[in-house]
């Protein structure tokens, strides 16, 4: 049986993009290589550009990542698609985009990611998989030979619920029920009213998602409440998610971070999904958690190997972290975009630029 690759949990609104154009600093520009040839180096100082550009150049073989499992070097599937995603959101890097969903498609990372589709097929996966794909512009009904639409809906409870499908029990939990929501509101089908239902009756009493369907005491997680408020929202024009997104809205800190559960201080991941999916809504809280994050880019003063990513916390920069932070904050660094539910990669440049210092 393949490892499981579980989903890791993972944008803007005209009013809120109009506040942004002053942290719009330069576009980026091509520096002449010698001679006059074609440009050798691409430099910006946009934080979505620089954070999308460092990013690319932190690919393993300039296509996927890898992870250490058990002290073994494993594909990193659900990374890679989060960084194509965040390629995407950036409107840049989409060579790198190309390179990434091109490793993807691989019969062999596709099985290990998505199990053999029979005894073993994995929602979150499956959904996080179709989302690229119409991101990308790609047939989703032959991804690498795949028919992510049809294994989806397989894979559809009488409940409602996303579930897997796997030897080892099902570990489907409110992100891949929302990746699920969003990319079906992608098709011409739509989201099966069930599937929506199911999401809802797992909100929690006080506003917010936890991060697994049916805890004894239902706690409300900010990084699931993120996602569940973009998978309610895909494709709904007849309700809101406004009890969830007052429920995130609530965990933000005075300066504008957002704390994981058990932490005592904020993180870019979780204050990145917040503030992309705050944007999203038209939350003024979005802008205040993208100056949260912002000044924690690091820029010139920084070793150049290090100059665009976004360390995880206050401790400083460390690689195994930066890489998944930099993805979260890439999202929230792009608030010209309306969520996942609208994400294209269409338009997006080629090139993965550098920070101009």
């Amino acid at each position: 049986m393949p490892p499981r690759h579980r989903l890791v949990r993972l944008l803007a609104t005209p009013a809120l993009a109009a506040v942004l154009l002053p942290l719009s600093i330069a576009p980026a520009t091509a520096v002449p290589a010698a001679g006059g040839g074609s440009p050798a180096l691409v430099t910006t100082l946009l934080p979505r550009e620089v954070s999308a550009g460092w990013l690319a150049r932190q690919l393993v073989d300039g296509d996927h990542f890898e992870r250490v499992v058990a002290g073994t070097v494993r594909p990193d599937q659900d990374l890679t698609v989060d960084a194509v995603l965040a390629f995407a959101a950036a409107a840049t890097a989409d060579d790198a985009g190309a390179r990434a969903t091109a490793w993807l498609a691989r019969p062999d990372i596709l099985a290990d990611y998505l199990g053999d589709g029979t005894t073993e097929a994995y929602a979150g996966p499956t959904a996080k998989l179709l989302l690229l794909a119409q991101v990308r512009g790609l047939d989703p009904t032959n991804f690498g030979g795949v028919d992510l639409v049809a294994r989806l809906l397989s894979l559809l409870a009488p409940n409602g619920r996303f579930a897997d499908r796997s030897q080892s029990g099902d570990r489907s939990d409110v992100a891949s029920q929302s990746f699920a929501l969003i990319a079906l509101s992608r098709t011409a089908a739509g989201i099966p009213q069930s599937a929506r239902g199911f999401l809802s009756a797992g909100q929690c009493p006080t506003g917010g998602y936890p991060a697994a369907f049916g805890p004894t005491t239902c706690t409300g997680d900010p990084d699931a409440t993120a996602l569940g408020i973009q998978g309610f929202n895909a494709g709904n024009g007849a309700g809101s998610s406004g009890y969830a997104m007052g429920w995130l809205v609530n965990q933000q800190r005075p300066d504008g971070g957002f704390v994981s559960p058990g932490a005592t201080e904020p993180n870019a991941v979780t204050t990145g999904r917040a503030s992309h999916t705050l944007f999203t809504v038209g939350s003024s809280g979005g802008y205040r958690a993208f100056k949260w994050l912002e000044p924690r880019q690091l820029r010139c003063a920084a070793a150049p190997e290090q100059r665009g990513a976004v360390p995880y916390n206050s401790t400083g920069f460390d690689q195994a972290t930066a890489v998944r932070a930099t993805v979260q904050a890439t999202l929230a660094f792009s608030p010209g975009l309306k969520g996942f539910a609208r994400l294209s990669a269409a338009g997006a440049k080629p090139e993965s630029p550098v920070l101009s210092c």
